[in-house]
C-alpha cells in the first residue's frame, strides 16, 4: 500500500436536510422551502472530501442492511474509497436531521449514529495492517469513544500521523491526548474541551496552548469565517479563510477542512500550508448545498489554492 494513503475511521448517517426561512422555536411548525436526502456522517464526509481532494482513502465504519446502508456503499464505490473494513450489522444505519437557515446558510443538527455506533475495538484491531500502511489516520467522536481511542493509540504506536476531529464535542479522557498529532476542533468544541470561550485570536492561542499541555503535538482550531489558528511547540499562526463565493450552506465545512487537511499532510505539506489547503477545501464546500455532495475536486482546490 502506498504510504500516502489516508485512513478515516468514523460514522455514516443519512442526512435528511430541511431548508427553511428560519429555524423554528420549540412547539412551532414551519413550512419548509425544500427537503433533500443524501449521504452524511462526519467520518464519511471526511473520507469523501479526502478522496475528492486527491487522496487514496480507506474508510472504517459499520452499516446496517437497509436503504441508507446501500446509499453509503454506492457512494464509496463511486468515489473509489476502499471499504475492506466497512463492517455489517443487523442494526439500522443512522440518520441526521439537518435544519438549514436558507438565508444565513447556518444549521442545527440532530444525529442518531445507529449502526456505526457498534464499531468495536476488536474490529479496529482487524484493520491493523491497513492502518500501519497509512500515512494519516483520521477519527471523530461519532463512534464509541473506546474504539476511537483504540484507533488513535494503534495508529500512533505504528508511527502513523493521527488527527482527531473532536466532533461532536464530548468529554475526553486524559489518556487520549498523547495519541493525537493534530486536534481539529471548532470554536464551540474548543470551548467545551478546554473551558476557554474562543472569541478572539488570543483566545484561540490560549486554548491551543491548553491542548498542547495535555500532550497533543499540534492544535488546529477552526474559526469558521476567520479561517483557522494553528500552534505547536515551534510556531503559531493565523491562517485566514479563503473566499470562494457566497455561502450557501456551512454544514459540511468542518468535514471539508479535515478531509483536505489530511490529504495535505499525507502529501508532506507543513502545518500552515496544510491548514490553508483545508481552508480552501472548506471555502469551496460552503458555496454549495449538502455535505458529501458539496466537497470539491482536487482541480478546484488547486486552482483556488494557487490564487489565494
Amino acid at each position: 500500500m502506498a504510504k500516502e494513503w489516508v485512513t478515516v475511521m468514523g460514522s455514516f448517517v443519512a442526512d435528511l436536510a430541511f431548508r427553511t426561512g428560519r429555524i423554528p422555536a420549540w412547539g412551532e411548525t414551519l413550512m419548509g422551502q425544500s427537503f433533500k436526502l443524501g449521504p452524511g456522517g462526519k467520518g464519511s464526509n471526511q473520507a469523501v472530501a479526502a478522496a475528492r481532494a486527491g487522496g487514496k482513502v480507506s474508510f472504517i465504519s459499520k452499516l446496517g442492511p437497509d436503504p441508507f446502508g446501500d446509499m453509503a456503499r454506492s457512494l464509496y464505490q463511486a468515489e473509489s474509497i476502499d471499504t475492506r473494513f466497512l463492517f455489517r450489522t443487523r442494526s439500522a444505519t443512522g440518520a441526521a436531521a439537518i435544519i438549514v437557515d436558507a438565508d444565513k446558510g447556518e444549521n442545527a443538527i440532530i444525529v442518531v449514529p445507529g449502526a456505526c455506533f457498534e464499531v468495536t475495538t476488536a474490529e479496529v484491531e482487524q484493520a491493523r495492517e491497513l492502518i500501519a500502511g497509512s500515512s494519516v489516520f483520521v477519527a471523530q467522536l461519532e463512534l464509541p469513544l473506546a474504539a476511537v481511542e483504540h484507533g488513535l493509540a494503534l495508529a500512533h504506536s505504528l508511527g502513523v500521523t493521527t488527527i482527531l476531529n473532536p466532533a461532536p464535542a464530548a468529554p475526553l479522557p486524559a489518556s487520549i491526548y498523547p495519541h493525537i498529532d493534530y486536534i481539529t476542533p471548532n470554536e464551540s468544541e474548543t470551548a467545551a474541551l478546554t473551558g476557554i470561550p474562543v472569541a478572539t485570536l488570543a483566545d484561540a492561542e490560549q486554548a491551543a496552548s491548553a491542548f498542547l499541555a495535555r500532550g497533543v503535538r499540534n492544535a488546529v482550531i477552526t474559526l469558521g469565517a476567520q479561517g483557522a489558528y494553528v500552534k505547536n511547540a515551534r510556531l503559531k499562526a493565523h491562517v485566514p479563510a479563503v473566499n470562494a463565493g457566497k455561502a450557501v450552506e456551512t454544514t459540511g465545512a468542518g468535514d471539508a477542512f479535515n478531509g483536505g487537511f489530511a490529504v495535505a499532510l499525507s502529501e508532506g505539506m507543513d502545518l500552515v500550508a496544510a491548514a490553508r489547503f483545508g481552508c480552501v477545501t472548506a471555502g469551496i464546500s460552503i458555496t454549495r448545498p449538502g455535505t458529501a455532495p458539496s466537497m470539491p475536486t482536487r482541480a478546484e482546490i488547486d486552482a483556488l489554492f494557487r490564487k489565494s
